[in-house]
């Protein structure tokens, strides 16, 4: 079977590229991107179970108003989504809210961009998917900038020399979690559509968030701030939800490879986030992982759209 190649009814690319689909690529960028600094700030005052809960106290009800009637799934689908929530959310998603508490926004923020790494590598192993050289060059280039972010840690200003190795391996743990989350709903989403798998999945892993947040309400004091209210409705109305329905309409709307994009200018925001909000410094260690850290995820995107 040879490439497709290109005839004169497919339009070319700078046609499909609209100002509205512009605007959209960057607000998704600025949305996910701000993703791990408002996650700290909220964490300031809440700890990490009951502001994890919190947050999907806001996303689960949003995305179920927009499945009313529809989306439904099979009994027998169930056990499959179940696990996948309690994968992405009670595992992905409690371990990022962890490892950001112990870690500075900017280290989070640049060791949750090598979620696309990850997938390349669980993709092979679940999907059989080849991994050429040049991914190989990639996922040595993305480990080897985490590691120079996680040594660099100590540079500068007092919230970046607070990160502990524990923190960015828990924000590691959480990237590869949600890798596997992706990576093992292909299949689902593939029968039941992706929104459906992700509703129903959301809801699986909220419901068993919630004995363990009872658990940690009991036995922590802690204040609800207005800020980790407004952090929580950030993180599960725009993160969770609208942006989700906004990358599927990118999806969509422009060729993969240019939403793809997204992932470099996400932690660019993060980043620029992180030093306006809690003043983490740019030391030379931290730099140089960063540049790694997206070569890495761009060779990764790159093979991965040769490969579909």
């Amino acid at each position: 079977m040879t490439a497709a190649t290109p005839d004169a009814s497919t339009p070319p690319l700078a046609a499909r590229l609209s100002a509205l689909s512009i605007g959209g690529m960057l607000l998704l960028a600025v949305v996910w991107g701000l993703s791990i600094p408002i996650t700290k700030l909220g964490l300031a005052s809440m700890p990490p179970i009951a502001f994890t809960a919190l947050r999907f106290t806001f996303a689960v009800p949003c995305l179920f108003l927009f499945a009313l009637g529809r989306h439904r799934i099979p009994l027998a689908a169930l056990p499959k989504v179940a696990a996948l929530g309690v994968m992405g959310i009670g595992i992905g998603n409690l371990s990022q809210s962890f490892g950001v508490a112990a870690a500075a926004a900017s280290v989070s923020t640049i060791v949750s961009a090598t979620i696309p790494v990850f997938i390349v590598i669980l993709a092979a192993l679940r999907l059989g998917q080849p991994v050429n050289r040049v991914q190989q060059v990639g996922l040595a280039a993305a480990f080897a900038g985490v590691a120079l972010v996680a040594l660099g840690r100590g540079q500068g200003a007092d919230d970046l020399a607070q990160t502990s190795m524990t923190g960015v391996l828990l924000v590691l743990l959480s990237a590869v979690t949600i890798a596997f989350y992706y990576v093992w709903s292909i299949e689902l989403a593939a029968r039941h559509g992706t929104v459906t798998v992700v509703i129903w999945s959301s809801l699986a892993g909220f419901l068993a968030l919630l004995p363990f947040t009872a658990w940690e309400v009991a036995n922590t004091s802690f204040t609800v701030t207005p800020a980790a209210i407004a952090a929580a409705v950030y993180l599960g109305l725009l993160v969770s939800a609208v942006g989700l329905f906004l990358w599927l309409w990118l999806l969509r709307t422009i060729p993969a490879r240019v939403a793809a994009s997204v992932q470099f200018l996400q932690p660019v925001f993060g980043i620029a986030a992180s030093a306006a909000m809690f003043g983490d410094p740019m030391g030379p260690l931290f730099v140089a992982g960063v540049v790694l850290v997206l070569i890495g995820v761009g060779l990764s995107i790159v093979t991965q759209r040769a490969a579909r």
